[in-house]
Formats: C-alpha cells, sequence, structure tokens
C-alpha cells in the first residue's frame, strides 16, 4: 500500500477546465484521491504511534489487519479505501489524532472497520472488534452494507469474525437481548433478512455502476440528519430514472457519459425538500453525491452533471493550489448567481465550474429535445446559466487571489463560457433568463446587501 505521484498533463488540465476531461481525467483523478488515502493511513499510523496507549494499539491492530488483507487481495483493499465512506473517516481520524492531547478521543474504531471490510472481501481470517458510536438498529460495515440488529446501543460492542474458509459474520456478543450473527458477503449488492447492501440502479460499463445507498451518518456530512432510506418500491423509482437519466447522457452528451462511466458511482438518498430536488457533494467522498429522488431522467441526468463537476473539482483541488488561502479576507464574501447567500472564493469557484457543465448539458438539450415546450425551457436555462457561470468566473479571475495555475484554468473556464454566450439563441428565452437574473439579484440584494459589480458585463 504504496501512494504514486501523479502528473496531469497540460492538456488535460485544459480540458478539465473546459468542463470536462473525459474517461482519462476522471480515471486519473480517481487514482490521485487512492494515494491521498494511503498517504493519510500513513499519517495516522504515525500520529498514533506519537500519541501512544490505546490509540496505538488499536491503530497498530487495524493496520496490521489491512496490511495481511492488502497481501492476500491488492484489489479488496483498494475497494474499501477508495470507496466514499474512507474519505471522511481517515481525515477525521486523522485530524483528531493530531488536534488533541495524545489523541483524545480519536475515532480508531473508524479505521478498525475498515480494515474488517477488507478482511471480509479478501476472506482473511479475523477476529475484530469495535465500539458503536450510534444507536441502531443499523451497524454499517463500510463498503460492504449494513446488519441488523434491534436495540443496539452506543458503546455496544460489535464484533466481526472472519473464518478459515473465508466465511464472515457480524455479531453484538453482550447485548442485552442475544441476537444471532448476521452473516456478511464480500459482495457489495448482497442482501438478506438482516443485512442491506447496496441497491445497483444501472450498468454504466465494465465493473461501473451507479448505486444507491444510505452511508454511515459521518461518512457523509452533507447528508446528516436528511438521509431517506428508500423501500423497495422507491428504490424502483430511482432505478427508472437512472436508466433514463443514463440514457440521455450516453446518447447527447457523450464525454459526460464517458466521466461518469469511468468508475462506479454511489447515489446518497436524501429526504425531498418541499419544492424541487436537493443534491451536494462532499470534498472527501470521491466517486459520490448526494440527492433526493428526482421527478425525471432528465433532472437526475443534469443533477449527475452538475454534481460530477464538485468532484472532479475537490479532486483537482487536492492536487493543485488554484487560488492564495492566506491572502482571504475573514469576511470576503461573494454574489453567486445560483445561491441566496454570500459565497467564499472557494464556493464561488466551485459553483462556477459546476454551472459551467450545468450550462452545456442544457445547450445541447435545446440542440436534440423534440418537444417544443421543454426545447424553450432548455434555451432559457442554457441562456441562464451560461451567462450566470460567465459572470461569477470574471469575478474570480479579478479577485487577485488566483495562482498561475488557477489563473490558467478559470482563464480556460472564460473561454469557453465565451463561446457558449456566442450560440444563437431565441430572443425569448434570453429575455426570460436575463428577467430570473434579475429577480435573483434584487431578492439577494434585498436580504444580504448590495451586490458587488461584475468585473465584465454578461454576454448573452
Amino acid at each position: 500500500m504504496t501512494p504514486s505521484p501523479h502528473r496531469l498533463p497540460g492538456e488535460l488540465l485544459d480540458g478539465l477546465a473546459a468542463g470536462g476531461g473525459g474517461a482519462e481525467a476522471m480515471r486519473l483523478l480517481a487514482r490521485a484521491e487512492h494515494s491521498r488515502r494511503l498517504a493519510c493511513l500513513y499519517a495516522i499510523k504515525s500520529a498514533a504511534l506519537e500519541a501512544g496507549g490505546e490509540p496505538a494499539e488499536r491503530s497498530e491492530s487495524a493496520w496490521e489487519l489491512l496490511d495481511r488483507a492488502h497481501r492476500a487481495d491488492p484489489g479488496a483493499a483498494t475497494a474499501v479505501l477508495t470507496h466514499p465512506a474512507a474519505g471522511p473517516a481517515l481525515v477525521d481520524l486523522l485530524a483528531r489524532l493530531t488536534r488533541r492531547p495524545e489523541g483524545a478521543g480519536a475515532p480508531v474504531h473508524r479505521l478498525t472497520a475498515l480494515a474488517a471490510a477488507a478482511a471480509v472481501r479478501a476472506r482473511v481470517p479475523a477476529r475484530v472488534r469495535w465500539p458503536l458510536t450510534a444507536p441502531g438498529p443499523w451497524v454499517p460495515l463500510p463498503s460492504l452494507g449494513r446488519a441488523h440488529f434491534p436495540g443496539a446501543r452506543p458503546g455496544d460492542q460489535v464484533e466481526l469474525r472472519v473464518g478459515t474458509a473465508g466465511r464472515a459474520s457480524l455479531a453484538i456478543p453482550d447485548a442485552p437481548v442475544p441476537q444471532a450473527p448476521v452473516p456478511v458477503t464480500g459482495d457489495p449488492y448482497h442482501g438478506g433478512d438482516r443485512w442491506r447492501g447496496a441497491r445497483p440502479l444501472a450498468t454504466l460499463g465494465p465493473g461501473a455502476a451507479l448505486v444507491l445507498d444510505t452511508l454511515d451518518p459521518p461518512s457523509f456530512p452533507a447528508a446528516a440528519g436528511r438521509a431517506s432510506h428508500p423501500d423497495a418500491q422507491e428504490a424502483r423509482r430511482w432505478a427508472t430514472q437512472a436508466e433514463a437519466a443514463c440514457g440521455l447522457l450516453r446518447a447527447d452528451h457523450p464525454e459526460a457519459y464517458a466521466e461518469l462511466a469511468a468508475g462506479s458511482w454511489l447515489l446518497v438518498p436524501l429526504r425531498a425538500p418541499a419544492r424541487g430536488i436537493v443534491s451536494g457533494s462532499s470534498a472527501e467522498t470521491f466517486g459520490s453525491m448526494a440527492l433526493s429522488l428526482p421527478p425525471s431522467g432528465t433532472v437526475l441526468a443534469v443533477t449527475l452533471a452538475h454534481e460530477m463537476q464538485h468532484n472532479k473539482f475537490a479532486a483537482l483541488l487536492h492536487l493543485f493550489d488554484l487560488f492564495e488561502e492566506g491572502r482571504q479576507h475573514p469576511e470576503e464574501r461573494y454574489y453567486a448567481p445560483w445561491r441566496p447567500d454570500p459565497r467564499p472564493l472557494l464556493g464561488l469557484f466551485h459553483g462556477a465550474y459546476a454551472h459551467l457543465a450545468v450550462a452545456q448539458f442544457w445547450g445541447r438539450r435545446g440542440e436534440t429535445e423534440p418537444d417544443p415546450a421543454l426545447r424553450a425551457v432548455a434555451h432559457t436555462r442554457f441562456a441562464r446559466w451560461r451567462s450566470g457561470a460567465r459572470e461569477a468566473t470574471a469575478v474570480i479571475l479579478d479577485s487577485g487571489r488566483l495562482t498561475p495555475l488557477g489563473r490558467r484554468f478559470a482563464g480556460r473556464m472564460l473561454e469557453t463560457l465565451d463561446a457558449l454566450c456566442r450560440v444563437p439563441l431565441p430572443a425569448s428565452a434570453i429575455r426570460r433568463a436575463e428577467s430570473a437574473a434579475r429577480e435573483h439579484r434584487a431578492t439577494w440584494h434585498n436580504t444580504t446587501g448590495p451586490t458587488p459589480a461584475p468585473t465584465a458585463s454578461r454576454a448573452s
């Protein structure tokens, strides 16, 4: 388990900045995220050793089990460490070990659970215990699923056993009400009476799928308190929308589909808001996104395109400095044409990059949508978001806080958006888009105060 150096060719960086990058860029970013997690794992081992005591002992035991799993089946350890749940677990553990005296309260159990999952996948004999930190009834095993233990309480000890034949089970040996162990397999899509795995929604390509799964809450902070637990009927609706979205992207948005199909993606279901849908991504959960059930395949397709951009941009920021953090004024905030609240430069950059892809999506829908009414909607949204993303990108370039690489990246974004803004559109679509932009800015002004003037005029 050794981190690797990574090089991003200039033409690939420019392709990413233009809103794409394709499968090659996505695979490179995925490899870089894997290396980042390996580096985090090494740092955890060192920090735990320095802390000493119980954190050191438990971290060393988890490390040894991960190492044994890797030696037996490197792909098994990789599958666990590249799963979206592993990112927050490792980063949070490292932060706790390094920021508190002697690693006080460090959640080493999360590393233990990752090692236990690797042992199951690699069929390595093991007997591992770790404490629950949240009430049941579901006990998660990262990357594989969750076992049902009614009445499970924080502090209860979960025990995983993997026999010499590779058969595994989870149990809570000291539960007040004895319950039989729950069999566990290395198949992440396996289900049973007391076991739930991820639900496959659509096959994207060899070894790549779109899956639905409710992650352990600490594994996806953006979903905390809002996670949904779909029943069989709702899961079928997810599958229907996923098939429609993938078909649409495959037919009309081949580069976006190639990025999607470069690896598996995990969708974390959220409870639906009163209106519309809600979606979000997390910097440490590469390969996943949280969202509520979309009303159509088209809405899911544009949401996938939008959240993939956030995943790409977060991974890129783990590799390169695009802006200078230290120069930000504590109260520096910017107007974002898609948000009701002021945004820091990082948030504005993230949003502009995501809305570049949204504009590209609706621009293509305006070319291929056969229904005149829906085509008019696509034209309006294209006009709205090409202008909004361009306005924000111009502000980013004028911030004075970009590194040379950041200026190159944002400059390529602006060139791409300028080209989009030159695409002819019906005057009615432009009027509707401009009206929506004025209304948004007026609402923002009324609730937060004057907005900074854009550094360049909107071209639409």
